[in-house]
């Protein structure tokens, strides 16, 4: 397996996000080649994938950066792993890829979230060394 950063979108990237974004979230708006163009081309959004010897995409993660005045923060978002090969350490593999993309480029804090209902993703969190906030999440909806 290896893991890449794509800089520039592919029909076999996009269809793969496609394939892969249901299985993170039923309720995922559907995505535009656009708007993927827009997250690949931009400096704070980094698409990272995961794909076996025969090329064949079998997961994702996004980390997203912002500075702001406390310092530069990173967000991991949309870590999926294709179900077909969910257990073999895929997506500890693009998170630690993820961690020393994130160190190599002088980012001390990242952050993401994780639905309590996926508890093998929040184990392998806990592992990899990431703490539970005690925190409210908000969101609101503007559609």
């Amino acid at each position: 397996m290896k893991i890449k950063e794509i800089k520039r979108l592919s029909v076999g990237v996009y269809n793969a996000v496609l394939r892969l974004l249901p299985q993170l979230s039923s309720d995922s708006d559907l995505l535009s080649r656009k708007h993927l163009e827009e997250i690949v081309k931009s400096e704070n959004s980094h698409l990272f994938i995961a794909e076996l010897d025969n090329n064949e995409i079998i997961g994702m993660l996004t980390i997203g950066t912002y500075d702001i005045p406390s310092g530069t923060k990173a967000w991991i978002e949309d870590v999926v792993v294709d179900e077909s090969e969910r257990g073999k350490g895929f997506g500890r593999e693009l998170l630690l890829f993820a961690l020393d993309f994130a160190r190599s480029n002088g980012i001390n804090k990242i952050e993401l979230t994780s639905r309590p209902s996926r508890i093998a993703a929040n184990k392998l969190y806990q592992e990899l060394g990431f703490v539970l906030r005690e925190t409210n999440v908000y969101k609101l909806d503007l559609k």
